[in-house]
């Protein structure tokens, strides 16, 4: 009788083990999910990330460029500069760029995914020295949307923007530096007919 019961027990013990290590297990699931969003969260709130409501794209809202002169008295140095979270290529076509408040400039990055699988990403951009933040316009740029890209396919992305003339005097370089994010769970998933074309025959 006492082995029953063991038995019994031992049975219990084994459940509620198993029922602790499946909420673990989902606790560390939904906390790798959920690690882009809670990133852009805290960057927003610490200023450090500036993918704000007015920089992203708003379906029937045009971007038009702000009313600025073009202040020729200052010269402003902008770095460009680039981080991928991932297996894939990522960088600016040029390091540096001098331009005048107010005056329209164009900068491109350049993209390859590396990988032989089909991958969604976003860029998330920031900026140094902090106070140039505000002062940043981007008139277009490619971290506004997510993109799919298949395995090897490149991209090439402008960002055009134009620098406040109200920018503190005392600046006079701004780094302007973007991270590559892959989405999780953005890419379809293959076609069945595919897969099976792709196994081995026999």
């Amino acid at each position: 009788m006492s082995g029953a019961n063991d038995d019994h027990a031992l049975r219990s013990d084994n459940l509620r083990m198993v029922g602790k290590l499946a909420v673990v297990a989902l606790l560390m699931f939904a906390f790798g999910y959920a690690l882009v969003p809670v990133y852009r969260s805290i960057c927003a709130a610490l200023g450090i990330n500036v993918l704000s409501l007015s920089e992203r794209a708003l379906p029937g809202v045009s971007r038009a460029a702000p009313n600025t002169q073009v202040d020729l008295s200052r010269t402003i140095t902008v770095e460009f500069d680039a981080n991928a979270r991932g297996v894939w290529d990522f960088k600016p076509a040029q390091r540096s760029l001098e331009v005048h408040p107010g005056e329209l400039a164009t900068v491109v990055y350049e993209f390859t995914n590396t990988q032989p699988r089909t991958m969604a990403a976003q860029a998330i951009p920031s900026y140094a020295p902090k106070q140039a933040t505000s002062h940043f316009n981007k008139l277009e740029c490619f971290c506004f949307n997510e993109y799919t890209l298949k395995p090897g396919e490149s991209k090439r992305w402008p960002v055009v923007f134009v620098i406040d003339p109200k920018l503190p005097k005392d600046v006079t370089t701004i780094t302007l530096s973007y991270t590559f994010f892959e989405v999780g769970g953005k890419v379809p998933a293959e076609p069945v007919a595919a897969a099976r074309a792709k196994e081995p025959r026999t």
